[in-house]
């Protein structure tokens, strides 16, 4: 089974025309992802016609609104490629149509905006993936977003990650020892996100078919110590931890806006003596993680 996204998926591509649209829309359809719609407003009743030389590539009607999409096109996902000024309204555009999934690539976006949104989002009760994330993926079923398709083999190891570049490391690693995985979750690495670790492994605990779980954080913020809480408290499935950023100087943004160490919090050390206590395998090296789950999973 799966988590989010599936081979029931109806996606709809907001900010379709951009580049970044443009050319992941492509990566989507030629993956096998059913996107039945593109969003730009201004462009309604146009058609999305990709790279004409892709043999993937099928026209996907763009709509000017989500609205539209999702009347039109039955669309119940959506992927956001929208500039960082509007994204904030785009997010919001979605849940306000009634799509029940939204994924945000964009990073970049005001703080402000966001706060808005996350509100907005939950009052609505939708999920959202984001921002400043590679998306979702189930492998064999939908890809929703940026991350490489190839690498991913269906089955029944979910991944949760802040990094997109680590959750292809553990991807890979897990690929490569004969572990597929089930769905894998690009949380993103800003502030104020969507979906956090809790509710991501809350999501795999529903999911009979996830035997394993791998849980990739960063410094900075306590959500690897909420999910670790839960994890000793309800999870029974062996799951792998790594935390990346454990040599970053206090105080010092690393990477992601939500990767810093402020006021003795947040360090790589408190995350991965929470991991420990859940009885979560913790990895040093993310080389580790497909050789690890092998052994949690006693093969």
């Amino acid at each position: 089974m799966s988590v989010l996204v599936n081979k029931d998926t109806r996606l709809v591509v907001q900010g379709i025309t951009g580049g970044e649209g443009t050319f992941h829309t492509s990566q989507m359809l030629e993956y096998g992802t059913n996107v039945v719609a593109g969003v730009t407003p201004g462009k309604g009743g146009m058609q999305y016609n990709g790279n004409e030389k892709d043999p993937f590539i099928r026209e996907v009607p763009i709509f000017n609104t989500v609205k539209d999409a999702v009347k039109k096109a039955e669309a119940n996902t959506s992927v956001i490629f929208v500039p960082a000024a509007f994204a904030g309204d785009a997010i919001m555009e979605a849940a306000e149509a009634g799509i029940k999934v939204i994924i945000c690539i964009t990073e970049g976006i005001p703080v402000n905006d966001m706060m808005k949104a996350y509100f907005f989002v939950k009052e609505k009760g939708a999920v959202l993936v984001g921002p400043n994330c590679p998306g979702v993926i189930t492998p064999g079923e939908a890809k929703i977003g940026i991350m490489p398709g190839f690498i991913h083999k269906p089955g029944s190891i979910g991944v949760i990650s802040r990094s997109g570049t680590l959750t292809y490391e553990a991807v890979n690693q897990l690929t490569q020892v004969g572990l597929g995985q089930s769905t894998c979750i690009g949380i993103g690495g800003d502030p104020i996100i969507g979906t956090k670790f809790l509710d991501a492994v809350k999501l795999f605990a529903k999911d009979p078919d996830t035997e394993g779980l791998v849980v990739i954080g960063e410094i900075g913020g306590n959500a690897e110590e909420e999910a670790a809480a839960y994890i000793k408290r309800n999870y029974k499935k062996p799951v792998v931890g790594f935390i990346a950023g454990r040599t970053a100087p206090p105080g010092r943004r690393m990477g992601h806006a939500g990767a810093i160490v402020s006021g003795g919090k947040g360090t790589a050390e408190d995350k991965l003596a929470a991991m420990r206590s859940a009885g979560i395998y913790v990895v040093e090296n993310p080389a580790d993680i497909g050789e690890t789950m092998l052994k949690a999973l006693g093969r």
